[in-house]
Formats: structure tokens, C-alpha cells, sequence
């Protein structure tokens, strides 16, 4: 299994940490978050990684020169242009699709600012028994923006807050039976899902998954809830990880 790990961002709510490097450079625990996300990814296996790049880009590439890739094979993929979630997976595409032979394959995409200790191999399976085009780890608490979910754990829309007004999928029923719960910034995707994405430039997956949810695909959540889990993308955030021996 292949990983990508987005560390494109400009990392703006991290400043002024983020004013002299990439937020993958940020560190906890004297690890930068980009390490302590490879580390994970090793943990299961995954040897073959892609790294997305824009902000401070050749400290990343220095920085995994410094460390021999950590011992795995890393790819880079420079933006330009900032793409986000989606433009940069599709830009990166290639890297999944090579050697494939046609085949539909899973892959990790995992932010660089997120910790946790969720079980990717457990997600993973999940994601093949279940047939899914794109398995996404989520967790009941509170957040600004919510994933809505079916009785039968598919995406069918989504919400600003607890009183935001959800917005279905097309052919979604509302009610009592749907799940708000909140994204970890993990995903377990099939290669498939290159051959669906017509999006173009700079484009968020969240969109992409709805469009591909109302059109019948497979989009699941996994319940993650008994995982840790921290965002790392807030200055906060990262002092108070400082502390916390799990964020390590």
C-alpha cells in the first residue's frame, strides 16, 4: 500500500512558527510533524510515500535528504499553485497509478497535521470488505464543520456547526437517522476514483465525495472514536501537544 501525505499549506494558523518553515517542519516532542507522520505510516507497512509541496518546499527536500527518506521511498510533489485536497491528490495521481496494470488499488492519504493513533490496517480492511471508493475516519465531537452520514454509514452530505443547515446529496433522506460527525483529515481510497474526478485546478475532496456520493459510489465512514486524535494545525493545538507523550 502507497501513502500521500499533504503538507502543502501555508500553515498560516501556525505563525510565527510557520514564518521561517513549512508547517511538516513544525516539531512535537523534538519530531517534526512530517516525521512523526512517516513513522506512523511505517508502522503498517507502508514503505512508498508522496509529500505534496509549496510553502518553504526545498526545506522538505532537504530536510528528507538530510534523513534518507527515513528509509522509505519518498516522491515530491511541488505545487506551484496551491491545489488543495483534491488538486493535489489528482496532480499526484500518477504515483498510484503507476504499475498498476488497470488494477484498483487502496491508498493512505493522511494530513501532515494530524496525530492519532488510528489503526490504518484495521481502516484498511474495513474499506476492502466493504467495497468502498473512499473510506474516511471520523469521530463524534465537536468541530465547525460536519460530515453527515446514512444509517448504513454513507456520506449524504454535510453542515456548518450543529445548527448549520445540512446539505444533502442528491436523493439523501434528512432526519434523525443521519450521523454530524467530524473528519480526521485520514482517508483510505481506491485508485478508481482517478478515473471519476472531473474536477480541474485547485478543488477541495470534500465536494468531490459528495458529487460522488449522489451519484451512487460507495463514500463510508469509519468510526474512529476510540482512537486519540489531535489537529495539529493550530498554534494551540501543537503547545498543548508538547505535553502529551500520545501526540509522539
Amino acid at each position: 500500500m502507497k501513502a500521500m501525505v499533504l503538507a502543502a499549506g501555508l500553515g498560516t494558523r501556525l505563525r510565527p512558527l510557520t514564518n521561517d518553515r513549512p508547517k511538516a517542519l513544525v516539531e512535537v516532542g523534538g519530531r517534526t510533524l512530517l516525521e512523526i507522520t512517516l513513522a506512523r505510516l511505517r508502522e503498517f507497512g507502508i514503505q512508498e510515500v508522496i509529500v505534496n509541496v509549496h510553502h518553504f518546499a526545498d526545506m522538505v527536500v532537504e530536510y528528507l535528504n538530510a534523513n534518507k527518506n527515513f528509509g522509505m521511498r519518498i516522491e515530491i510533489s511541488r505545487e506551484e499553485d496551491l491545489l488543495d485536497t483534491g488538486g493535489g491528490l489528482k496532480k499526484a495521481a500518477w504515483f498510484f497509478l503507476e504499475n498498476s496494470a488497470g488494477g484498483d488499488e487502496a491508498f493512505v492519504l493522511h494530513n501532515v497535521d494530524v496525530i492519532s493513533t488510528i489503526d490504518l490496517r484495521k481502516m484498511s480492511a474495513f474499506h476492502s470488505q466493504n467495497q468502498a471508493l473512499a473510506t474516511l475516519a471520523v469521530q463524534a465531537r465537536e468541530t465547525s464543520r460536519y460530515l453527515l452520514f446514512d444509517e448504513s454509514g454513507r456520506l449524504c452530505g454535510r453542515k456548518a456547526g450543529r445548527d448549520g443547515k445540512p446539505e444533502l446529496v442528491s436523493g439523501a433522506n434528512g432526519g434523525s437517522s443521519m450521523s454530524a460527525l467530524a473528519f480526521s483529515g485520514v482517508h483510505v481510497i481506491s485508485t478508481r476514483i482517478f478515473t471519476l474526478m472531473t474536477e480541474t485546478g485547485e478543488f477541495s475532496i470534500i465536494p468531490t465525495y459528495l458529487r460522488l456520493a449522489a451519484q451512487g459510489e460507495n463514500i463510508l465512514a469509519f468510526r474512529a472514536d476510540e482512537y486519540y486524535w489531535q489537529d495539529l494545525g493550530r498554534l494551540e493545538n501543537v503547545e498543548r501537544a508538547q505535553t502529551d507523550s500520545r501526540a509522539r
